[in-house]
């Protein structure tokens, strides 16, 4: 990452740490769909790669939208990933499970690694080989007990996102639990919702964590 890169990405995961998961996307629609994100109020937006041509998509995304939006890669699992969202300039490389030389690789070559775990041992590792964020995975199904039981042996000032079943009717358990935010997948996007449909439900998710900052505030 360069350093506007940077200060977006602490600007986001600061004020707005959300990210949408666009999950099935194609190149065609990433467009329209990005747009509505943006205008909602989104900056962190995943393309995973088990999609539809989704370094196709990556790149149309980086090209379209503005500086303070920031793309990336989802199901990142392999080295040749982790060079290829660098050279696009994709600085998000979000994981669905925890390999430490994964990490550290990405890390090295400038990504903002946010990675998938579930067991104490796996945050850690994360933590130790570079992770920027940790993604609780499958957080709906664990709970919101399970994450105050983990959260006292995480490292300090280290984010984590909820990430599996999270929704708008979920959101407030999960923030006063503690957590630092959410990722979004099929509830925002899935294969066949129309971009002004993902704009609607993006618009109530941005209000709902503005709502909840507010409260904690």
């Amino acid at each position: 990452m360069n350093d506007t890169q940077r200060q977006v990405l602490d600007t986001a995961m600061a004020e707005l740490p959300l990210v949408a998961i666009l999950r099935g996307i194609t190149p065609d629609e990433i467009v329209p769909v990005c747009d509505a994100l943006v205008q909602a109020g989104f900056r962190l937006i995943e393309i995973p790669l088990n999609s539809p041509q989704p370094w196709q998509s990556i790149e149309r995304a980086v090209a379209h939208c503005p500086d303070h939006v920031l793309i990336g890669a989802g199901t990142v699992l392999e080295e040749d990933d982790t060079a290829r969202l660098a050279e696009l300039g994709a600085p998000l490389m979000i994981t669905p499970n925890t390999e430490p030389a994964l990490v550290s690789l990405g890390a090295q070559r400038g990504l903002a690694p946010m990675i998938g775990c579930m067991t104490p041992t796996e945050a850690l590792a994360a933590a130790k080989a570079g992770a920027t964020a940790l993604k609780l995975f499958p957080a709906a199904r664990l709970g919101t007990g399970y994450f105050k039981d983990i959260k006292a042996i995480l490292p300090a000032g280290l984010p984590v996102l909820a990430v599996g079943g999270i929704e708008l009717g979920n959101m407030a358990e999960w923030h006063a639990a503690g957590i630092g935010g959410f990722g979004y997948g099929s509830n925002l996007y899935k294969p066949g919702r129309s971009a002004e449909e993902v704009g609607i439900i993006a618009a109530q998710l941005v209000a709902e964590w503005k709502r909840l900052a507010g409260e904690r505030a």
